[in-house]
């Protein structure tokens, strides 16, 4: 009960775990004389170094000292690289990298926490940039000068808005037009299957004949599916549909207190197995092609290897959609995972019966906390200018609940024992081996990635006893997989492994692989019709006499759970 109360106030964050990094840092720190030396001298010549800028700074030919990393973008703009922001921004950036130094490279400090405290610290800066305070950053000067100050009255709208809406718990200003079943999620379709954990959706034929393998998509649970059927132009369903596949989707419940008690056994049984047994049924003798995204996709290779041990063949292939099957590398996610920080996660959904939405909003927001909290603040409540909502905007707003019971089932067998990877995982009281899918495989990672790291999902190559095809795509978690043909400036890489070919490091397979230029979808289709043993007529939409009738049209109930 302790935990639980003081989980509203710190988020969900174990102040223990925090108190456990710290006090390891700082021991360490002071009892490392070499450390303080280094520092110091470090200290000194950066001090140097940006005397030496500042007395130049107003001159044409001024040098930065110091460059942002690749993906700080808060300094880019002309205005920053004018007297006297740019030397403003410099000092900020030294600062900044000088106390990147202070928290990493501690003989004895536990990489977990080094990565904690140096996390704290990097978030600790951010709120102190000079982006965020009205005097030190331009783009606001100049916008109250040219609006007479009306930018701030704008902002304090957007303020007064967003403050009610949080207190309402109503979605975000814009989200009233991706209404799923209107704006988004509109693909013609029938759900033909439901029970108390998801529906499935049989989409509509568009093709006069279809590829004779059904496609199953298993999406995360974690969010509303429809993330893969946005609007009409990069909705993924619609353009497999347009591609003569019959495809099926899971649309997963949005869990109460009532299903706290829910596992991760029963998302695989009233979920990937109790679809795969209704595409069987509908779409007869044949073997379909599965995929999941994100913890779908990790579930889906545990049914894989479920049913591989079991010898049921009914995978005809496996797609993989930045899903991580290993959790050792897991990015900046594992920040929040520890024992000392599950045991006080559990301790909060235990007295609510679920993990709240905001609790894990939060937390994927810190990850990002320049695009996604200060940026959003300067533009919205000091600039006076408010971002217009997009699908995939609206759509990552529209979160869902966790059950108690799976989430840290979740968390713990798999993020913090990794036991699905090591041969541990075990369904009926017996472990499920990567190893023995036998289903070829097509595997999507992204590039910029903070929630599943391309090359933590690369390791499905260390252990997979089929043949991988393995593709590395621009954009992060969500942009990277929602990459539509057309969509500017998207690229990938991509290259198939077969089972017996020595085995390539992340970085030596990147070097060895050329650069696509557009949209792997047009691959995976490619992949997917290769792999096809010929076409046939459509479907009908479910099946009554194999009990499953079709029901209420697409996107079905399940997806508007509040």
């Amino acid at each position: 009960m302790l935990h639980a109360a003081l989980g509203r106030m710190t988020s969900g964050i174990s102040p223990a775990a925090l108190a456990l990094a710290w006090t390891d840092w700082t021991l360490h720190l002071a009892l490392s004389p070499g450390k303080w030396a280094r520092l110091s001298e470090k200290a000194l010549r950066k001090a140097g170094r940006f005397g030496d800028y500042a007395a130049r700074a107003a001159t044409a030919d001024a040098q930065p000292c110091i460059a942002p990393l690749s993906q700080d973008r808060r300094f880019s703009g002309e205005a920053w690289q004018q007297w006297p922001f740019n030397v403003i921004h410099q000092g900020f950036l030294l600062n900044q990298q000088w106390w990147h130094n202070v928290t990493t490279g501690i003989g004895g400090v536990s990489p977990h926490h080094e990565q904690v405290v140096s996390f704290v610290a990097r978030q600790l800066l951010d709120i102190v940039s000079p982006v965020n305070f009205v005097a030190t950053n331009p783009d606001v000067l100049q916008a109250t000068v040219e609006q007479g100050g009306m930018n701030f009255v704008h902002g304090a709208a957007h303020l007064a808005d967003d403050w009610w809406r949080m207190l309402t718990e109503r979605p975000p200003a814009g989200a009233e037009n991706f209404v799923p079943g209107r704006q988004v999620a509109v693909t013609p379709g029938r759900v033909v299957l439901r029970n108390r954990l998801m529906e499935l959706i049989q989409y509509a034929p568009t093709t006069p004949d279809v590829h004779a393998e059904p496609v199953l998509i298993v999406p995360a649970w974690i969010m509303k599916y429809y993330i893969l059927d946005l609007s009409p132009r990069n909705s993924l369903v619609k353009y497999l549909v347009d591609r003569g596949h019959t495809v099926f989707m899971v649309s997963w419940h949005n869990p109460g207190e009532a299903d706290r008690d829910l596992g991760m056994d029963d998302y695989l049984r009233l979920g990937v197995l109790a679809a795969l047994d209704a595409v069987s049924a509908i779409v007869p003798d044949q073997p379909i092609h599965a995929a999941g995204y994100c913890l779908g996709g990790t579930l889906l290779a545990i049914a894989a290897a479920y049913l591989a041990r079991r010898r049921d063949e009914r995978l005809h292939s496996l797609t993989l959609l930045a899903a991580q099957t290993d959790f050792t590398e897991a990015g900046e996610l594992s920040l929040f995972i520890d024992d000392s920080e599950l045991d006080y996660l559990e301790d909060i959904m235990w007295h609510q019966g679920y993990l709240q939405t905001r609790q894990m909003a939060g937390a994927f927001q810190l990850l990002r906390s320049n695009d996604l909290v200060w940026s959003r603040i300067v533009n919205d409540y000091l600039l006076g200018q408010r971002q217009p909502l997009t699908d995939l905007m609206a759509w990552n707003a529209d979160a869902t609940r966790m059950p108690y019971r799976m989430h840290s089932e979740y968390l713990r067998r798999l993020f913090l024992k990794n036991d699905l990877f090591e041969g541990r995982y075990r369904v009926d009281d017996r472990p499920v081996v990567l190893a023995d899918i036998r289903a070829p495989m097509f595997v999507v990672a992204t590039e910029a990635d903070h929630v599943a790291p391309w090359k933590s999902v690369y390791k499905i190559n260390l252990v997979a006893g089929a043949d991988v095809t393995f593709v590395l795509t621009s954009g992060g978690h969500n942009a990277g997989i929602v990459s539509e043909p057309g969509h500017r400036g998207r690229r990938f890489r991509m290259a198939r492994r077969t089972n017996g070919d020595p085995y390539l490091a992340p970085d030596d397979w990147v070097a060895a692989t050329p650069t696509r230029d557009g949209s792997w979808w047009h691959a995976w289709a490619d992949w997917l019709a290769a792999a096809s043993n010929g076409r046939t007529a459509p479907p009908a939409l479910g099946a009554p006499d194999q009990g499953y009738a079709p029901l209420d049209a697409a996107p079905g109930r399940y997806v508007l759970e509040r």
